[in-house]
């Protein structure tokens, strides 16, 4: 049986928005989230993020639950409101304590901070300047990236630039559904650069300041045809592009993939290589977030790529829709490294979203769906490292039930149960396997 390395990471994943709460205290500023979930319509059930996890207060509970399931790292992402108020100039130290005293908390433990700058919540006065609209993004990205890592740089190996930016595009500026509800086909594109383009300042921002393990995390999934008619292949090949090749090509190569017309049509802005000039940073790693595979249909009264999911009767799908299919995590890895070559690899994001109880009063919440999914996508992680893939780490999302975006509280990732009314955190089966599993190192699966 393949072993997994000696220096393997096994961790789970957060992001702030989803968990801290607390949004506005100790001179945070607002953020693009807390301003869209307190619009009426964007969230379901009204759901905000001023409580989410109460982890803002509640953050060494949870240090100890991670210990003792025996995690090595937890990745973690970082509110740019809470530290720059107003996204750029003066500084809420008071806000950067709270990620020092985290970040202590949790190298007392023994559990390696694997942190995010950008995980989707934005500063709310910057979007008033523009957003990501604006062509100076990209430097206001910079400014906070310096002012993070000189203050957490002695506690930080290992730096992510920003979490999926194919999703702030798709869901933010292309469907409207996150923040900041744009809908806007020919906006998206430009999106899409300044963001790469923030990315590449970030990457040189993070190593002038001493960064030494610099990354970034998009997510990938297999793109599979309904059907063999050349239509459902062709939407499948424009699938692939659009999400899988558009973010990775432009950083790994420096030039977007072919095929981009395609999906754009005359929408696609055909960007020169100096639009692309210095995204293409080299990385020490990236980061996988995995969830399924899509099987698609061609669809030509869709949005971009003009390809519709297509589901079965005889498949396993999640609370979200999503389909279980753990072979697309071995085929989405090797697809990486055959691609784009040998660098390190994490899955820095895997998970299921159940229905279970908003409020529980058990010691232990059974989980078998999600017990069978981790396994078989750790499973699925070990043959990838068989078939010559350098994986260095897995992390499961998440810890904890948490603020799912547009769907506000009512999908629910967690190994750990959270009740919504007494903020009561409960073990998961799923919990319980995977500290069995790490104690193992995989052995037992």
């Amino acid at each position: 049986m393949t072993e997994f390395p000696k220096e393997f990471w096994w961790g789970a994943a957060t992001s702030a928005y989803q968990i801290e709460g607390s949004p506005l205290a100790d001179g945070a500023g607002v953020s693009n989230w807390h301003r869209f979930s307190h619009e009426p319509g964007h969230i379901q059930g009204g759901d905000t993020g001023d409580v989410a996890c109460d982890h803002y207060r509640r953050w060494r509970e949870d240090v100890d639950i991670m210990s003792g399931l025996g995690l090595t790292a937890y990745r973690l992402s970082l509110s740019w409101s809470r530290i720059l108020p107003q996204g750029t100039g003066a500084v809420n130290e008071r806000g950067l304590d709270f990620y020092r005293s985290l970040i202590d908390g949790l190298l007392e433990q023994s559990i390696e901070p694997f942190v995010t700058l950008f995980h989707w919540d934005y500063p709310a006065a910057l979007d008033d300047r523009g957003g990501w609209q604006n062509p100076d993004s990209a430097s206001w990205f910079a400014e906070y990236a310096r002012v993070v890592v000189r203050a957490l740089g002695d506690r930080v190996r290992y730096w992510t630039t920003m979490n999926e930016p194919w999703v702030v595009v798709d869901a933010g500026y292309l469907h409207g559904v996150h923040a900041p509800g744009v809908r806007d086909v020919r906006i998206a594109p430009w999106i899409s650069l300044r963001l790469l383009r923030a990315h590449g300042d970030g990457v040189r921002a993070l190593r002038t300041e001493g960064a030494k393990h610099v990354g970034l995390v998009v997510n990938l999934e297999p793109k599979d045809p309904a059907s063999e008619s050349p239509l459902d292949v062709s939407a499948a090949h424009r699938s692939d592009v659009y999400m899988n090749q558009q973010y990775l090509d432009a950083v790994m190569f420096g030039r977007y993939p072919e095929g981009m017309d395609e999906v754009f049509g005359d929408a696609w802005p055909r960007f020169s290589a100096s639009d692309l000039e210095g995204i293409s940073e080299p990385l020490d790693f990236l980061g996988i977030n995995y969830y399924q595979r899509s099987v698609v249909r061609n669809d030509e009264t869709a949005l971009p790529p003009q390809a519709a999911p297509v589901r079965s009767p005889e498949k396993e799908y999640s609370d979200l829709g999503w389909e279980v299919y753990p072979d697309g995590l071995t085929r989405t890895l090797i697809w990486v490294r055959e691609r784009y070559g040998d660098v390190p690899l994490y899955v820095t994001e895997n998970g299921m979203a159940l229905p279970e109880p908003v409020t529980l009063d058990v010691s232990i919440l059974d989980d078998p769906r999600r017990v069978s999914y981790v396994r078989s996508h750790i499973a699925a992680v070990r043959e990838a490292i068989r078939r010559g893939v350098d994986v260095r780490g897995y992390f499961v999302w998440s810890l904890l039930d948490n603020f799912e975006w547009a769907c506000g509280r009512s999908k629910r990732f967690g190994i750990v149960h959270v009740d919504q009314d007494t903020q009561r955190r409960t073990l998961k089966t799923s919990a319980l396997f995977y500290q069995d599993v790490i104690q193992s190192r995989g052995g037992r699966l």
